[in-house]
């Protein structure tokens, strides 16, 4: 019988699943054959049985049977990627308005889509080409609509990748927002607490309020200032992070973002030389980095969201002046902690049962 295969994770590779490794290292391998390896018995970590969900850390060594062993797998045709412009690439790095050994930050325009779709050739993840370096390409961790503006960080490794992720899916990263929306939003502060579900019929590009099939959904806003009854400005934290969650709340409440047609229809739109885009900027974002420290960034507004204010006669200063709120770490985050504290636990005793058992036995007398 051949030899198996055997590799040591990396660590870019720490913390992931092993289906995920498997996609990214040994793409030819299908999910259906690591399943039936684990089922079989011939999936291995560090000598033990694995399974598809496990998550493996660095400087584990992953057994798998040897390539004679594996089933013929037809090849997939490889979509055609048209190489960038040198227009495209310096689009792109004009984007740029922080960069580390982790990650880049950029500055989004609006009407650029994060990613492509049927329609949707020209994307930024397309042009992320025009960033890739050393480390390979960079990694998207997370989206801003299409007509939204502002800050995108951007993972550089698939090792800063995978914390960025667990940063938003935990809620530690924090994203303030900056919005117009119509008329006097009354309290200078509130938050919106109603669940998010795809309307039906609109194939998912719609999102309703629903209590019974929603997903549990949470806005923090606060005024920063006021136009009299005619607008409001104010700075959005959405404390989860659900498709088109500030635009459909603030429409819910009454007072949809300015230009939001698809929330807000006829009503979403000011008349005295206001644009008719839509007026929601990612303004900063904070997220710890994978080394330590802290990425802590603010995007420059786009021009008609500053033509805007100053024609409303609002003043950035007042935006900016505005601390930054720490928010309460969800559930999921909380269940993560306990998790990885019985991970470690488990770990410790094992370390003691191997060290008892590789000590010598007394003698009887």
């Amino acid at each position: 019988m051949p030899d198996p295969r055997t590799f040591t994770v990396s660590d870019d590779d720490d913390g992931i699943r092993l289906d995920r490794w498997f996609k990214r290292h040994l793409p030819e391998v299908s999910f259906n054959i690591v399943s039936r390896w684990a089922r079989t018995g011939q999936l291995r970590i560090d000598g033990g049985k694995a399974a598809p969900g496990d998550r493996i850390e660095a400087g584990q060594e992953i057994r798998i049977p040897s390539a004679a062993e594996m089933p013929a797998r037809p090849a997939r045709p490889q979509a055609r990627c048209d190489a960038l412009t040198d227009d495209e690439t310096q689009f792109v790095r004009d984007m740029v308005i922080h960069e580390d050994p982790g990650a880049f930050v950029l500055n989004k325009p609006p009407g650029l889509a994060t990613q492509g779709g049927t329609k949707t050739t020209q994307h930024l993840d397309r042009l992320l080409d025009g960033l890739a370096g050393e480390s390979g390409r960079p990694k998207l961790v997370h989206r801003l609509d299409k007509d939204t503006s502002g800050a995108l960080l951007v993972a550089k490794t698939a090792r800063s990748a995978g914390h960025f992720a667990k940063a938003f899916s935990g809620r530690t990263a924090r994203k303030v927002y900056w919005a117009i929306v119509v008329g006097d939003v009354g309290p200078n502060e509130g938050v919106i607490d109603a669940p998010l579900a795809k309307q039906p019929g609109t194939g998912g590009e719609k999102m309703h309020i629903s209590e019974e099939h929603g997903l549990p959904a949470k806005t923090r806003w606060r005024v920063i200032d006021r136009a009299g009854n005619r607008a409001a400005w104010v700075e959005l934290q959405p404390l989860t992070g659900r498709t088109h969650q500030l635009r459909a709340h603030m429409a819910a409440i009454g007072h949809p973002i300015v230009g939001d047609a698809k929330y807000g229809g006829p009503e979403a739109f000011l008349t005295g030389g206001i644009s008719r885009k839509l007026h929601l900027h990612a303004r900063r974002i904070r997220i710890d980095a994978p080394d330590g420290g802290a990425i802590d960034v603010t995007a420059e507004l786009p021009p008609h969201f500053a033509e805007s204010l100053a024609t409303l006669g609002f003043e950035q200063v007042a935006g900016d002046a505005l601390r930054l709120e720490k928010p309460a770490p969800s559930p999921e985050a909380k269940q993560r902690k306990v998790a990885a504290a019985a991970k470690s636990r488990r770990r410790e005793r094992r370390g003691e049962r191997r060290a008892r058992g590789s000590q010598p036995k007394a003698k009887r007398r």
